[in-house]
Parts: structure tokens; C-alpha cells; sequence
């Protein structure tokens, strides 16, 4: 049996060598060529996979380690009898913590407390579930926007025009869809986003169409009183330097990029093939995983919170690394700096989850036992 894969996939040997002969394929470079032998294939966000691509092959399990599905066509799959596996969740508290890290840098740069702002998650699914489980846990004003879980479930929830005139920090996690009444390209359009609240800060972490760049540019021209923080662009790997100038935090792609989470990503396509081949699932991803570098905390009792709380985001994962090896990459002809993109991904550093942390706590202090908790931590005694 034959495995194509996303060379950018890891664990691909300690899950999927024992079913057959694997090889690896830059993503952008998978093609009708590339799977016409394949009986599996295995992809990211990168790869297209529709019916001009596997039309004629031989494919009938295609896995994408990622949790969103806009690069499968889904019907076509359903069409042609192939069945397939998503990774929902995978990088799910990679993205959280990429958020925080993120709110940590912009409370810094302008001077405000966070706990005296108004969030805004756009998008209540794996990703944006689990932030809005974290700001509410910290005690922070919440507010949340999702029209097809409001549809389908009711709840407390808010519509887009009471995110963007009441919240003080918006951040989309949506997936991305082009019609229907859920459609969720250009999103933010040029008119959502000059009605944005004064000082607002807006966090892209979903996909780069749900916010129009190039009306976001013109707009923070326009306006210096709002910050921007993006992790996706609209025509990836091909970014505007211009846009990436203006924004506060600019990085490749990578807000879900732990360890964990991409290592997890691979884990849970296993299952599903073992499922979708009726094999027991006989390996875990706990065997595999390294120790992380930073394994335990200590805090004192009479630490300040903010600081604790920043220190504690901060210490797993700074954002401010990744934005500046982005903007360095952000130079030569347009080939080179998609090649650049690309290269940044590829050769992402080692980073792990706030979720692995062990913090302990020196004396009775409940406001860091809430920031401990609310941030997923562990607690040791």
C-alpha cells in the first residue's frame, strides 16, 4: 500500500509505517501525479483536495491533520466513495494559547488592564469553545457570536453588530465558508471594520479571507487607534508586507503549531484510518511526546496576578518571537518571500501547551488558584 503525505506531517513513521510505503511530498506540491498510485492520503491546510486532484486514483482514505475542511471537497468524496478524517480539536489549545500570548504583548504596548475589557469570540467551535471557557474562567466580560450554534441551540449569544459595537477585543475563530446565510469570507469587510470601537483589537487566528486585507489595510491607516494581530492572510503563502507592517503581531500561520497539537493532529487521523481499515488503534501519542523543557512553576502567594498570569502565558509561548522571525522573512521578490512562508512552517521551533504546565502555588492565594485553573493548568500540592 502506498501513503502519500504532507512532509510537514509528524510521527508519520511511528504511526502510519506499519501499513505500507510512505512518501513525503512538500504539500503546495502534491498533485494528480503525485496520488494517481496512492491508496491513502494524508495532507494539511496547504493541499487542495478536490476531484482534479484525485479523479482517477486509486485514494479512498484522505486524512487532514488540521481541524478545518475548507481545502476538502467534501461532496466530491461523498461522490466518488472516499472516505474521510478531519483532526478536530487537534491544535485547538495551541490557537488559546497563541491568543493569550498575543493579548499579553497588546496590554503591554498600550498600557490597559486586561480585566477591565470586553472580548468578543467570533466563532464558538473547538477553538473558539475552549478561549471563551478560558477568558470566562479568568472572570473577564465575554461575549460571544455564532448565528448557526445560536440557530441550532439557542443559548446566550450575541449577534456580529453587538461584537463590533460593543467589545474592546475581538477574536474570529470561524471556519471558512462562501455562501449561504453563514458565509463567513470577508466577514470583516471595510464597513465592519470601520465601525470597530475606538481603540478596538482585532485577533485573526481562524483563515485570512474571513477579514478583507486589503480593507483592513486602508483602514489602519485610517485609524491609528486600532491594533491588529494576524496569524493568516488572504492569499498565503504570498503575504502584503504592507498590511504585515501595520499590524501589531504578524506571524506565519502557526498559532497552532505546539508540539502537542500537531503531534495530536497525526494521532487522531491514525484512529481514524485504524478505524476505516478495521485495525485496532495499538499505538498513543503519550508514549511519544518528549518531556517539556518547562515543566513545573512555582508562585508565591503574594504575587501579582497580571504578573502571574503573564508570566505563566509567557513562559510556554511568547508570540513575539514568531513576529519577529516573520517580519525579518519579509524581504527579497514575492517567490522568496512565499518560499519564506513556507520555510517558517516547515521549521517551526519546539513549543508546548500552557495545558502541560505544573504550577504550584506557595501559600493561600484564590486569585492565582482561579488564574491557574482558568488557564488549564495543573495545580500541585
Amino acid at each position: 500500500m502506498l501513503i502519500v503525505a504532507d512532509e510537514n506531517i509528524p510521527l508519520l513513521d511511528a504511526f502510519f509505517a506499519g501499513f505500507g510505503d510512505i512518501r513525503r511530498v512538500p504539500g503546495r506540491s502534491i498533485d494528480r501525479a503525485t496520488v494517481e498510485q496512492a491508496d491513502v492520503l494524508l495532507v494539511r491546510s496547504v493541499t487542495n483536495v478536490n476531484r482534479a486532484l484525485l479523479e482517477g486514483s486509486k485514494v479512498r482514505f484522505v486524512g487532514t491533520c488540521t481541524i478545518g475542511t475548507d481545502h476538502l471537497d467534501l461532496d466530491y468524496f461523498t461522490e466518488a466513495g472516499i472516505c474521510w478524517s478531519s483532526a478536530p480539536g487537534c491544535n485547538a489549545r495551541g490557537v488559546v494559547d497563541y491568543v493569550l500570548g498575543s493579548l499579553m504583548t497588546l496590554a503591554e504596548i498600550e498600557g490597559v488592564d486586561l480585566t477591565q475589557r470586553t472580548y468578543g469570540v467570533v466563532g464558538a467551535g473547538e477553538v473558539g469553545g475552549r478561549l471563551i471557557k478560558v477568558l470566562k474562567g479568568l472572570g473577564w466580560n465575554v461575549k460571544v457570536c455564532d448565528p448557526p450554534r445560536q440557530a441550532a441551540e439557542g443559548g446566550d449569544y450575541v449577534s456580529l453588530e453587538q461584537i463590533i459595537e460593543q467589545c474592546d477585543v475581538i477574536s474570529l475563530h470561524t471556519p471558512l465558508t462562501r455562501s449561504g446565510d453563514s458565509a463567513t469570507w470577508h466577514l470583516f469587510d471595510q464597513q465592519r471594520l470601520q465601525q470597530l470601537k475606538q481603540g478596538a483589537w482585532l485577533i485573526n487566528a481562524a483563515r485570512g479571507p474571513v477579514v478583507d486585507n486589503v480593507a483592513l489595510r486602508e483602514v489602519l491607516l485610517e485609524r491609528e487607534d486600532l491594533q491588529a494581530v494576524l496569524d493568516v492572510w488572504e492569499k498565503e503563502p504570498e503575504v502584503d508586507p504592507a498590511l504585515a507592517e501595520l499590524c501589531l503581531l504578524a506571524t506565519p500561520h502557526i498559532a497552532g503549531y505546539s508540539l502537542d497539537g500537531k503531534q495530536r493532529g497525526t494521532a487522531q487521523i491514525y484512529q481514524a484510518y485504524c478505524a476505516f481499515s478495521g485495525q485496532p488503534a495499538v499505538i498513543q501519542l503519550s508514549d511519544l511526546l518528549p518531556a517539556a523543557w518547562l515543566s513545573e512553576v512555582s508562585l508565591h502567594c503574594d504575587s501579582d496576578p497580571a504578573w502571574a498570569l503573564a508570566m505563566l502565558c509567557r513562559g510556554v509561548y511568547d508570540p513575539r518571537r514568531d513576529d519577529a522571525d516573520f517580519r525579518r522573512s519579509l524581504v527579497g521578490n514575492v517567490a522568496e518571500q512565499r518560499a519564506a512562508f513556507d520555510a517558517l512552517r516547515k521549521q517551526y521551533p519546539v513549543r508546548r501547551e500552557i495545558e502541560g504546565l505544573k504550577v504550584r502555588i506557595e501559600g493561600d492565594a484564590p486569585g492565582l488558584r482561579q488564574i491557574v485553573e482558568a488557564l488549564g493548568a495543573t495545580r500541585v500540592l
